[in-house]
């Protein structure tokens, strides 16, 4: 890939993202956030580059969270969810920021020698074409970051940048364990210089890639099975691939972004999804402990609660128009007829339907909202009060990108598409395992947290046996359904891998429905930025949501089940 540095131009105008045809003064537009000429060291595009990735992820994450339910989506109908002017952001950051950082590094790294450099561009480079695969599908990217010489860039096939991702990596773990190399990066955010661990990461988004893959490549489960049985992927939490944010509220502001939006003065933006809370809270274990309340352990640490109760649940003073509208309400009949929740959740979980697209009531101190993993917010020890600047850890979560967890749920998959329905159990209890050692490790950042209420080891083995007994009982694909439901809830955080397993396997088939009976077809694939559809002359916008990722082969219509 060429890379053109136009004077004080560090952000190229790639993939039709940023100019008309009729812009003419092209050495004059200039990023005053970027890195500026007289700066440009590999160790300072590093750095951006670092935040940059984890930005991406967030972006991204989320609006994969929020279609599989993880978070509230508040759309009701699919094609109009996310519109392309919504995702211009995205798309120019992930251009325009990001990759172009990542060769405007390159060219000073390789003059440098500065390999190690390269290759940590190179994982986050891999990782992030992937991601775009798999939200748009066919997109710009060999002739991409070419800069002004070429506006209107001709798409690539996604299985061609999924093969060029697997290029990247390989080139990424030979330039890890190089012995001629000039310097090592000043900072190193995910792994502090630990080179064997980024290899390690390096084989396990191939594992990723493969997994995701499967359906369309016959050589994908064996190049699977391989990396497994060479041992050198991630398997610990120590490993996991992820970025720290911190406390700082101004410049920069370092915190966690859902901190930021959630922890104010007038307390809480976002609605937590209901689906999520219901299924954490609703108990699968009765070990008579009183002093711990819903059924997974990590619940407490996901979500805070701002209030005791939920107007119109069964353990409130009863409805309330003005701050829950719903609640005097009657339940659409589909909900009724599949038996799923409507508008409220005991305990005090307050949050929204799937597609629930209500007005905002004075609720902000009121509803639930993220608690101390991962954004860094507070423990939930019932005391029921609101949030505010400050509480909690104060913004020092983590943006978990990929988990030694999920490389256990990918194996879950993989094993039980491969027929093995006993190893799948082995890998999906070990990924719970895992996700609660990563997620109750949390509870000591919120330094005013009543940790007296946390979850014993006990209750942790308890529910693990728990679902393993569910997984023994359930009968056909209900024993994939338990494996999707637990791998979500793992996920939570960062929705990416989420919304690929629910295209790539339909489950869970049992999800809360959208609010509105019909919604139209589940999204396969993002619409096209405007920003780039409008711009460049050798893209037609897809007309529907429902066009397929190329690893996507399943039916066209009626999948997923849960719509």
């Amino acid at each position: 890939m060429k890379i053109f540095i136009k004077n004080v131009v560090l952000t190229l105008f790639s993939a039709g993202l940023v100019l008309s045809c009729e812009t003419t003064e092209l050495n004059l537009i200039t990023d005053p956030n970027a890195v500026s000429p007289e700066q440009a060291t590999p160790d300072f595009y590093l750095n951006r580059v670092q935040e940059e990735f984890a930005r991406f992820n967030d972006a991204f994450g989320t609006n994969g969270s929020e279609l599989t339910r993880m978070e509230s989506m508040q759309t009701r109908l699919y094609q109009q969810a996310y519109s392309p002017a919504g995702q211009d952001a995205e798309w120019q950051f992930a251009y325009s920021s990001m990759l172009t950082d990542i060769g405007a590094m390159n060219v000073l790294a390789t003059d440098a020698n500065f390999k190690r450099h390269i290759g940590m561009g190179q994982v986050m480079e891999a990782f992030t074409i992937v991601t775009l695969v798999d939200f748009y599908g066919d997109v710009p990217y060999s002739e991409a970051i070419g800069g002004i010489e070429n506006l209107n860039p001709a798409v690539d096939s996604g299985a061609s940048i999924y093969e060029a991702a697997l290029g990247l990596l390989d080139a990424a773990k030979v330039n890890f364990t190089t012995t001629d190399n000039a310097a090592d990066p000043d900072n190193d955010y995910y792994y502090a210089g630990d080179w064997d661990t980024w290899v390690k990461l390096a084989n396990s988004i191939k594992l990723k890639i493969y997994a995701q893959s499967r359906l369309v490549d016959a050589g994908a489960v064996g190049a699977f099975n391989a990396i497994i049985t060479g041992g050198n992927y991630i398997t610990s939490v120590d490993e996991d691939f992820q970025f720290s944010w911190g406390t700082n509220v101004v410049n920069p502001d370092s915190r966690h972004p859902n901190y930021i939006d959630n922890y104010t003065p007038q307390g809480s933006d976002d609605y937590m999804s209901h689906w999520m809370m219901n299924y954490m809270d609703n108990s699968k274990v009765d070990n008579g402990d009183a002093t711990y309340e819903g059924s997974d352990p990590r619940i407490r640490y996901y979500y805070y609660r701002q209030a005791e109760t939920t107007p119109g649940a069964v353990d409130s003073d009863g409805p309330n128009q003005q701050n829950l509208s719903c609640s005097v309400e009657p339940a659409p009949p589909h909900y009724v007829t599949g038996g799923f929740t409507f508008c409220y959740l005991p305990n005090g979980y307050w949050g929204r339907d799937h597609g629930d697209d209500d007005g905002t009531p004075p609720d902000g101190q009121l509803k639930t909202t993220y608690g101390v993993y991962p954004a860094g917010g507070e423990f939930d020890d019932s005391t029921f009060e609101s949030v505010d600047l400050g509480t909690g850890a104060g913004g020092a979560g983590i943006m978990p990108i990929f988990l030694a967890q999920t490389v256990d749920f990918l194996r879950a998959e993989i094993a039980y598409a491969s027929n093995d329905a006993a190893g799948a159990k082995i890998f999906l209890t070990s990924g719970i395992q895992k996700s609660m050692d990563k997620t109750l490790a949390f509870g000591e950042l919120d330094a005013d947290a009543d940790l007296s209420l946390a979850p014993s080891d006990d209750d942790v083995a308890d529910y693990i046996a728990e679902v393993d007994a569910l997984y023994d009982a359930a009968v056909g694909d209900e024993k994939l359904n338990l494996i999707a439901k637990e791998f979500f809830v793992s996920l939570f955080g960062n929705g990416i891998d989420a919304y690929n397993f629910y295209r790539r396997t339909g489950y869970p088939n049992d999800l809360q429905p959208n609010r509105e009976p019909n919604p139209g077809a589940f999204m396969r694939s993002f619409l096209y930025p405007s920003v780039y559809a409008n711009n460049n002359s050798n893209v037609t916008q897809k007309e529907t949501v429902t066009v397929k990722v190329f690893w996507d082969n399943n039916p066209d219509a009626g999948f997923p089940l849960s719509n």
